[in-house]
């Protein structure tokens, strides 16, 4: 029987997992976590009942092989969940589906909204061209973005830098309000130093042009329009938080045999002569061990990957070094009530706002977004009736200042930033705090990422080598996108394929699979 070594149990490395134990019979699967916890940054962490999702999840794809398999995972909901029954919110149910006030294992249909805090007053994101948004910006300034959009339209800067992906699809005046500063904070990097690349990553299709086709789509009821994936108005997601599906799939792996060894943090990938991997070597409680394999599905980081290999050419091996990663850490706030008025027309518990998450637009914080889990699912709040549970979100780099700081330290700055905002009236109105932090979180395109390619075709030469997932292949995925990666590298396993090019073109795609 051969082996097959997989490494990190994140949804690239369960999802792998999974689909060969399901397949086939013929592999013994061995999952090494570096952590104690199933996810990776789709982990839910439970702290005194509350739930938070690092980062934010919703689980939207138009590939129907992974909604087909969050479905057999989590059937989606036949009745409406908490709060939708409570305030007689509309709420997508399937005949027969499970109850979520009965039963754990469902998938909830939630609605999206997510918006902009700039100025004190919220926008639309992707930024709209609502009343509400000419308002808030001026007549003024509405005109000057106006203007400047119409001149993209006309002069197309040459896409040398994220900075003219922007501009051609928003306009100079759109992107130095909402763009260009946050970019900086997400990254670190102004978006001139950063590759156009992530911009057809993660914006896609998306621009002033797509939200004008999406306006209109609406207005005449046009029936199937192409939706860009920034653009969606509802979304799946887990009833107790993402890391309810990977501790699911985790679980039902083991079910089948296989072996996930927690705590085991992967430090070294043995090659033979011959450029083939043999094994590699865990470190568990301070020792380490060797485990031999046929076969090694890594989605650990790339950086990490090659580091621990033997045998690299030095220019390879310098590539994967200068690889950038954005990291990230979240304080969980736990309040009695949030200042911000509603002044939607959706209804919420406590009337607070109904942003899953807000984007923070102020040059006066260092805060990136926040959270709002009441609005995710109303079961990832202990005392959903009378406290709001926040996570608010800040990019860094492991060991910088911020990082530094003690978790006593940074929940105190992030309470004050709170204050500074007008969030909270005071840090007194703090009823719990806790502080996570997530290692590279986000794959970044710039520095040596430029030479990404010549690395990728060398790993390509290891034959029985496969790369996934977000970090796996230094790419900015979604979790559908990390879960395809997985698909396409189980079925060259199965089939003897040593080609790796199905498994690196998964989200190359401009449309996002906007055609089935």
């Amino acid at each position: 029987m051969k082996r097959v070594l997989i490494i990190g149990a994140g949804p690239a490395g369960l999802t792998a997992a999974y689909e060969l134990a399901k397949k086939s019979k013929d592999f013994e699967i061995i999952v090494f976590e570096e952590s104690g916890a199933f996810g990776g940054i789709s982990k839910t962490v439970n702290y005194k009942g509350n739930r938070m999702d690092m980062g934010g999840h919703r689980f939207f794809s138009k590939v129907p092989q992974v909604n087909e398999w969050w479905e057999k995972m989590l059937p989606t909901q036949g009745s409406k969940p908490f709060d939708d029954t409570a305030l007689g919110r509309e709420s997508t149910v399937v005949e027969g589906g499970p109850d979520p006030q009965k039963t754990d294992k469902v998938m909830l249909r939630r609605n999206r909204l997510s918006r902009i805090f700039f100025k004190n007053k919220f926008f639309d994101y992707p930024v709209s061209l609502k009343l509400d948004t000419i308002k808030n910006m001026g007549l003024a300034t509405t005109v000057v973005v106006g203007f400047s959009y119409l001149k993209t339209l006309i002069y197309k800067r040459e896409e040398k830098s994220l900075e003219d992906f922007y501009i051609n699809r928003f306009g100079k005046k759109l992107y130095s309000m909402f763009f260009e500063n946050y970019t900086e904070n997400l990254w670190g990097r102004h978006p001139s130093e950063i590759s156009p690349e992530w911009g057809a990553q993660r914006v896609k299709g998306l621009s002033i042009m797509a939200v004008l086709k999406d306006i209109f789509g609406k207005l005449f009821n046009k029936k199937n329009r192409a939706v860009e994936t920034s653009l969606i108005e509802e979304f799946a997601y887990p009833k107790l938080g993402p890391g309810q599906l990977w501790e699911l799939t985790a679980s039902e792996f083991e079910k089948m045999g296989g072996k996930i060894i927690k705590n085991a943090k992967v430090v070294e990938i043995i090659k033979d002569t011959n450029n083939k991997i043999t094994g590699l070597v865990y470190e568990k409680d301070g020792e380490k061990v060797t485990v031999d394999g046929d076969y090694i599905i890594s989605s650990m980081p790339v950086k990490d990957l090659v580091a621990g290999m033997n045998d690299v050419p030095e220019e390879y091996r310098e590539i994967a070094k200068g690889l950038p990663y954005r990291d990230y850490m979240t304080v969980g706030v736990l309040i009695p009530k949030l200042n911000l008025k509603n002044e939607t027309k959706i209804k919420t518990i406590g009337n607070i706002v109904p942003d899953n998450w807000v984007y923070v637009h102020d040059k006066n914080v260092k805060m990136g977004r926040f959270q709002i889990y009441n609005n995710w699912s109303p079961y990832m709040v202990k005392d959903l009736q009378n406290t709001v549970w926040m996570g608010l979100e800040y990019f860094c780099n492991e060991g910088d200042e911020m990082w530094s700081l003690s978790d006593e330290e940074f929940a105190k700055s992030a309470v004050n930033e709170m204050v500074t905002m007008g969030l909270i009236d005071s840090e007194n109105d703090v009823l719990d705090t806790h502080v996570e932090r997530v290692k590279k979180a986000y794959p970044a395109y710039f520095d040596t990422y430029e030479k990404m390619d010549d690395l990728r075709a060398y790993l390509n030469t290891i034959p029985n080598l496969f790369c996934v997932g977000r970090n796996g292949q230094h790419r900015y995925n979604n979790i559908d996108h990390s879960m395809c990666t997985s698909f396409e590298a189980v079925k060259n396993i199965l089939s003897g394929e040593t080609r790796k090019d199905n498994i690196w073109n998964v989200n190359t795609e401009k449309e996002y699979h906007e055609e089935k």
